[in-house]
């Protein structure tokens, strides 16, 4: 079961109502669909009540009835299609088409551009309500305009509550708001003096993301994409469309990093790729720079740091010569992944570059931004660097500094290395001191998943430790924010 996902138990529940409703297959998937935050083509398995074994068989068997061929699926690949880590081939899709009796658009593995809606009734599961915490009250939706009043229903009812929580329905609503942005700049009279006031709240958002919790940020930039997806769905003149698009890839990357910092990296990469659309869309190379600079941390943070090159690279080839955000970050970035990999020397030079491209940088102010690479987050990389090189640092944050998270991570990162080195006791003390200093509504799972990776390294004997004893019981209390 993915994050984020409700148990199977409560698509059983939502079959149990489908069934005494009298409602469609369609229906009842797409019920499981929002409720359940699991993906449309796993819906439809769910609404028949099939195992993933039961659903690779029932496909083997209707290629061979029907004459149709091999199926050439798994349990493990359906999974992967399912949780959209890898596509099923077209051969695969008309296949599953035929399986489930359904289109590409309703399994989930095409976009709908149709101007007449669809047609046909849709089952909504509104606010407070849904299967997994008993049978709540349901409707049809009878429009765009619907679906749209009851999502920012949901955000607003999230926000509201005395403790802002993660739950499958949310999350689905996540998705669907950036689905329904990429279908809306596949698309693409609004006024100046809206698209100030839009200017406007992207800097304010920009400027309260780097000390606001991921969470309830994430739910309040749904609330304004739903607001930007509306001016965008007209065509506007030039000038006004390229600040839509700006205004659109700045709050897209917001959702995407906050996104990453939940530890939802599904959902990350999905809206990075939207921002990239609408970078792509608008042209502008420093943009389309900034895009991939800031997504290259995804996979230094999860894994994988060939994709983190990859990215920075890129982000370094589009942003060209010119001293800028997205060059410097490019080059940090890195210096950082470079650094992990054992590349000490290539690392020294990624870093050395990064600090010459901030230093011909013009000056942007003293005001605290997302994105903008300021002389503090110069400091988090180059810290960082030198740590997976192997070198000593003696650094405390500043306690009254605007970021949260990112000292964090580097106070997790010296721990980390202490423990690499035998010195098992300093590292779980500092790592406990990070985790103790980061407010709750901040200790989401990049922080708490590297904690855990941290203790895990411990050695059987040094984890009897007073230290690693107290991180170990720490660790059992903290559930990561929003889970």
């Amino acid at each position: 079961m993915a994050r984020g996902e409700h148990s199977p138990a409560c698509a059983r529940r939502w079959r149990e109502q489908a069934e005494s409703r009298q409602w469609t297959l369609w229906q009842t998937a797409q019920a499981v669909h929002g409720c359940c935050g699991v993906s449309l083509l796993k819906a439809h398995r769910l609404a028949r009540g099939w195992s993933a074994r039961e659903a690779v068989r029932e496909l083997e068997e209707l290629c061979e009835r029907q004459d149709l061929g091999e199926a050439r699926v798994s349990i493990d690949l359906l999974n992967a299609w399912e949780n959209h880590r890898a596509r099923p081939r077209p051969q695969t899709i008309e296949l599953l088409a035929r399986l489930y009796r359904a289109n590409a658009v309703r399994l989930g593995l095409a976009g709908d551009y149709c101007e007449d809606g669809g047609g046909g009734a849709k089952v909504v599961v509104v606010a407070g309500g849904g299967a997994e915490g008993g049978a709540g009250p349901l409707h049809e939706a009878r429009g765009q305009g619907d679906g749209d009043t009851e999502r920012r229903a949901l955000f607003h009812h999230a926000l509201l509550g005395s403790r802002v929580a993660m739950s499958g329905r949310l999350m689905a609503e996540v998705e669907r708001t950036r689905q329904d942005l990429d279908r809306t700049l596949a698309l693409a009279g609004v006024t100046e003096d809206q698209l100030d006031r839009l200017d406007e709240q992207v800097v304010r958002y920009r400027r309260e993301y780097i000390s606001s919790a991921p969470l309830p940020m994430l739910y309040r930039l749904m609330l304004e994409l739903s607001d930007v997806r509306t001016l965008v769905a007209a065509r506007q003149p030039a000038m006004h469309q390229r600040r839509l698009l700006n205004a659109t890839v700045m709050l897209t990357l917001l959702s995407a990093d906050a996104l990453m910092k939940l530890g939802d990296t599904r959902q990350a990469h999905a809206w990075y790729g939207t921002a990239r659309t609408a970078a792509d869309d608008m042209g502008d190379l420093r943009l389309r720079a900034l895009v991939r600079a800031q997504q290259a941390m995804l996979p230094y943070y999860y894994g994988d740091l060939t994709e983190t090159l990859r990215l920075a690279r890129e982000a370094r080839m589009l942003a060209g010569n010119a001293p800028s955000s997205p060059a410097a970050l490019g080059a940090a970035a890195e210096a950082r992944a470079l650094a992990r990999m054992g590349e000490h020397k290539a690392a020294r030079a990624a870093l050395a570059e990064a600090e010459q491209i901030f230093a011909r940088m013009p000056p942007e102010g003293h005001d605290h931004l997302a994105f903008r690479f300021s002389e503090r987050r110069l400091q988090f990389y180059r810290i960082g660097t030198l740590i997976e090189l192997g070198e000593e640092v003696d650094w405390t944050p500043a306690p009254s500094g605007p970021y949260t998270i990112d000292p964090v991570l580097i106070l997790l990162d010296q721990a980390a290395h202490r423990v690499r080195d035998g010195r098992v006791e300093e590292g779980c003390q500092l790592a406990e001191r990070a985790l103790l200093q980061v407010p709750p509504e901040h200790r989401t799972s990049i922080v708490v998943d590297r904690a855990r990776t941290l203790l895990a390294a411990v050695p059987a004997g040094p984890r009897k430790t007073a230290a690693a004893r107290r991180l170990a019981d720490l660790l059992a209390d903290t559930a990561p924010a929003g889970s």
